[in-house]
């Protein structure tokens, strides 16, 4: 047998749906995560909070069902709903970076997981027009805070590059846009 028979098959389970996450998204999306998780995990050093990378399983209603999404970055900070592959806590920080067979799912039924479930910030970067959709949870509903579209061209009006976001639960953890989409191909 080869090695990738043994490995782990990546999909998501929603209203009991199993959906495939394969074949990989494009290298862009990798680049994405990483620039973003560097960032984080360097803010959470000293912290009891964690962050993981297209690694984790979130359980979104344990108590109901077997469902379950696997965010690409997710902040967690109860250890205690920590076993294995699965959070079946509540993430404080969710950020999804769309691929074109995930879109959909990422701005819809994902985004109203994440809302119902009380994730207090939610992001949905695009690497197809650089752009970053910032949410916030305000009495149980998610409202559209910021969104951007990196504008990197020093001569143009509107630049933004440098602009910084930082994350609302963790006002130390900050980046640029430009920060966010370093290494991608024009």
């Amino acid at each position: 047998m080869g090695f990738a028979e043994y490995e782990r098959k990546k999909d998501e389970k929603i209203n009991g749906v199993i959906y495939d996450m394969s074949p990989a998204p494009g290298y862009q999306h990798g680049i994405i995560n990483g620039n973003i998780y560097t960032v984080i995990k360097q803010g959470l050093k000293n912290s009891i909070c964690l962050v993981s990378m297209e690694n984790l399983d979130f359980r979104y209603h344990p108590e109901e069902n077997d469902d379950y999404v696997c965010p690409d970055i997710m902040v967690l900070c109860d250890r205690n709903r920590l076993k294995g592959g699965v959070y079946s806590g509540v993430p404080k920080f969710i950020a999804e970076t769309l691929s074109p067979s995930t879109a959909k799912r990422d701005k819809a039924e994902k985004k109203d997981i994440y809302e119902k479930a009380g994730v207090e910030e939610y992001w949905i970067v695009a690497p197809q027009g650089k752009s970053v959709d910032i949410y916030y949870l305000e009495d149980g509903r998610y409202i559209l805070e910021q969104s951007y579209i990196l504008q990197d061209d020093r001569e143009d009006a509107h630049y933004n590059a440098e602009t910084v976001i930082g994350l609302r639960g963790f006002p130390h953890i900050r980046m640029t846009l430009g920060d966010i989409f370093d290494g991608l191909d024009e």
